[in-house]
This record gives structure tokens, C-alpha cells and sequence, in this order.
């Protein structure tokens, strides 16, 4: 089979190298640059990607990557769609041809989006940015997604895992315009609707957020539960930065009916009431969160579920109730995941000389 990988980039020099290296199991390397201004086709031409210029304007993700998806030559069986602050894992390809069967039309793996400061995982899910050539169109300004009017037959690739390290300086200021666009585009579209509902929340626009995600909940499309529950907790969050403390603790509830199989609305609600000093209910949900054994595979899943600060917020619980042996076990559970932590390292000690 003929595989060739297709991106977009633009100012993305420090990453080439690596990128192209990650990518060198292809047969071809396309990009469509839209107009770097420092040495980045430079790097990609010595490293003898197929480099194109063309700058889009009005700027959409959209026609971005359809233009790049063009550059492929009409004999690709396998598209591979990645960034260049994406790292494939070594022997991709392998792992992508075993799985590939001859009616496959799209393709998923394993995306580490983020990592925490011991470079393990944190926020992880499946991407599925494979696919054959023909009858694919990328749709939407922004958060642009892979749509096609013809039945697909979608396989998932084992240990086939892409990392993502992204560049945090760079600027998100296009996102909030494009995502109004998006959803002024198509008004009935949810994951847009969610997504700007959610862009309001970066924004500290609390009051836009909540009549956003409330239209997205109305939406007869917005079925997906993860997602649903995710806008809950986004008005409750939007409620506590507003001082309404029982509106966001009744959509903190939402959630949990919402979707009780995700930890997410169990630990905010426990932080919230932890903040209270509320320490029974503290206990309560956190202890809850941690029934919850299985973390999502979707993008909805939060690193502070998973990370020392579960743990961490079970001990301080149990310490305020003066469950002693129950708060060090957890707090020696936190600091196993995060070792370097001197508050978790005091807190420890603290519990450890209670007479």
C-alpha cells in the first residue's frame, strides 16, 4: 500500500526535524505551508518534503487542510493527517498495515494529547485522522473534523500511538472568531456549539458560556453523554465563578446523572464542597470518583482525575474528618505520582505527627 502522511503548518521550524523523522515510515511527506515567515520550508525542503505555498485568506482550518489534502498524489491508498507538533511512535506503518483490511476506509489510534511534567500520559484518547483518499472533505473553520457522504468501515490500530507536544506559546486568538463562525454556519451542529460554549469558558465570558451550553444540551443531536455531561460541568464552573454556589452544585449533580460512569463531575464537586469546608460531602464524592476504575478513551477526560490530585484531595478530605490513616495512605498514593511535590511532602508529615 502507498501511504502518504498531509499537514498544514505555518512558523513551526523548532519542530521539523522531529516531526519529519516521526513521519519517515511514509512513502510521501506533503505539506501545505500558509505563509511562515521564518526558516520553516526551508528546513522541510531540505529534508525533502513536498512543500507548497499558499496562504488562505479568510483563514479556516477547513480549507486549510483540504487544500493540503490535494497536494496527495492520485495513487495514495492510505492518508495520514497529522501536525507538526505530532510525534508518531516507531513502526506506525506496521502496525497501521496489519490492521488496514481491503474495505477500511478510516482509521484509529491512540493520541497522547498532553503530558504531565514526568512526560506520562495525561489527557488521552483515539484519533481518527487515517483514511483513504477518495470522498473525504474536511468540514468546519475550526475543530475541523473528517466528513464524508459514503459508508465508512472504521477499524481501530493497535499500538499504533501519535504524541502530541504542542507549542504553548502560540497564540488560540483566531478560535473564538472561527468557532462563532462555525456555529453561525451551521446553528445546529453540537460538537461546535459545546466547543464554543467551552471557548466562552477560557474566556471568563461566564454568562455567554452558560446560554451556549444550555443550547447545546436543547439540541436534538446532542446526544453523546460524555459530552453532555462536560457541558454541565462547564455552566457549573461558570456558576461558581459567578458566586451562584447552588446553581453550580445542582449542574455539578447534572453531570453525575448525566454520565455517573465518568470521575470528572465527582471531583469538581468534591473540590467544590472541600472549599466549602464541607468535608463529609468532600469525602463522599471524591470516594465516589475513585470507584470509577476505568478511564474514558474520549477527549472529555481530565488530568486532575487521574493525577496526584484525586489522591490528594481524598487525603485532605479524610484528614478533616480526622480519618488519620486513611489521609496517609492517600497522600503516600499522591506523592508516588507526583514525587517531587514538597506541599504534598509537608502534608504528609503533618498527618504523620498527629497524636
Amino acid at each position: 500500500m502507498k501511504i502518504n502522511v498531509y499537514a498544514i503548518c505555518k512558523n513551526e521550524s523548532k519542530f521539523v526535524d522531529r516531526w519529519v523523522d516521526s513521519m519517515q515510515e511514509a512513502d510521501g511527506i506533503y505539506v501545505l505551508d500558509t505563509g511562515s515567515t521564518d526558516d520553516t520550508v526551508n528546513k522541510l525542503q531540505k529534508r525533502k518534503v513536498n512543500v507548497t505555498i499558499k496562504e488562505i485568506n479568510p483563514w479556516r482550518f477547513d480549507v486549510a487542510r483540504n487544500e493540503s489534502l490535494k497536494l496527495l498524489p492520485k495513487d495514495t491508498d492510505i492518508c495520514v493527517c497529522t501536525d507538526l507538533d505530532e510525534v508518531f511512535e516507531k513502526g506506525w506503518r506496521e502496525k497501521l498495515e496489519s490492521a488496514w483490511q481491503k474495505d477500511t476506509t478510516r482509521a484509529s489510534y491512540l493520541y497522547n494529547w498532553s503530558f504531565d511534567k514526568y512526560n506520562q500520559p495525561a489527557t488521552t484518547f483515539y484519533l481518527n485522522q487515517i483514511h483513504t483518499l477518495k470522498d473525504y472533505t474536511w468540514t468546519h473553520p475550526v475543530h475541523e473534523v473528517l466528513t464524508t457522504t459514503k459508508e465508512e468501515k472504521q477499524i481501530v490500530v493497535p499500538g499504533m500511538v501519535l504524541n502530541h507536544y504542542p507549542d504553548l506559546t502560540k497564540s488560540r486568538g483566531s478560535y473564538l472568531p472561527l468557532l462563532e463562525l462555525s456555529v453561525k454556519e451551521d446553528p445546529l451542529d453540537d460538537r461546535n456549539m459545546h466547543y464554543l460554549g467551552r471557548e466562552y469558558m477560557y474566556y471568563q465570558r461566564w454568562n455567554d458560556c452558560i446560554d451556549t451550553l444550555i443550547k447545546h444540551l436543547d439540541l436534538k443531536t446532542a446526544t453523546w453523554k460524555d459530552e453532555r455531561a462536560a457541558s454541565m460541568r462547564f455552566i457549573a464552573r461558570s456558576y461558581l465563578n459567578l458566586k451562584r454556589i447552588n446553581e453550580a452544585i445542582m449542574w455539578y449533580e447534572m453531570a453525575i446523572n448525566e454520565a455517573p460512569y465518568l470521575r470528572e463531575a465527582y471531583v469538581e464537586l468534591a473540590q467544590t464542597y472541600y472549599n466549602l469546608a464541607n468535608y463529609d460531602k468532600a469525602y463522599f464524592y471524591v470516594s465516589a470518583a475513585l470507584e470509577i476504575k476505568e478511564k474514558s478513551d474520549s477527549y472529555i477526560n481530565e488530568e486532575f482525575c487521574w493525577n496526584a490530585s484525586i489522591y490528594d484531595l481524598k487525603a485532605l478530605s479524610s484528614y478533616n474528618l480526622g480519618k488519620i490513616p486513611e489521609a496517609i495512605y492517600y497522600e503516600k498514593l499522591a506523592l508516588e505520582l507526583d514525587p517531587d511535590n514538597e506541599r504534598l511532602k509537608n502534608n504528609l508529615e503533618i498527618m504523620q505527627n498527629v497524636k
